[in-house]
């Protein structure tokens, strides 16, 4: 299979990368598996690490991380991706929260979707400058 900028699995990543970005939860969860699991990681140990397992879960994290995002900040800077895995790279602005106001916050996140087409596994590396 070849990889493409714009898959089936990288549609619904952005999609869900959308969602969340502009607060609607509501769709952001529509497009998870009931059994996801998600984890997120930083070199820097002042952030903290996630290893969730389940939508209620990974929303409670979600809504708790995506808060306090400027809104209209996230900028998907390169994606790729195939029928059911996908890689974004992105960067968003913060307006607090663990990185801190004004923190620029890039990261890679890497999506597998399962049978249904619905986020199964997400893994999340978070790069902050200067905390």
């Amino acid at each position: 299979m070849s990889t493409q900028q714009e898959s089936p699995a990288v549609a619904i990543a952005r999609a869900h990368v959308e969602a969340w970005s502009k607060h609607d939860f509501d769709s952001a969860r529509s497009l998870l598996a009931d059994d996801v699991k998600v984890t997120a990681t930083s070199s820097n140990p002042a952030l903290p690490q996630t290893d969730l397992t389940g939508a209620d879960n990974y929303m409670a994290g979600l809504i708790a991380y995506a808060q306090p995002i400027v809104p209209g900040s996230v900028r998907i800077l390169a994606s790729t991706g195939d029928e059911r895995n996908a890689l974004l790279t992105m960067t968003m602005t913060m307006a607090g929260g663990p990185f801190g106001a004004g923190a620029t916050a890039p990261c890679a996140r890497l999506y597998v979707l399962d049978d249904d087409n619905k986020i199964k596994t997400e893994q999340v590396i978070f790069y902050v400058a200067g905390l």
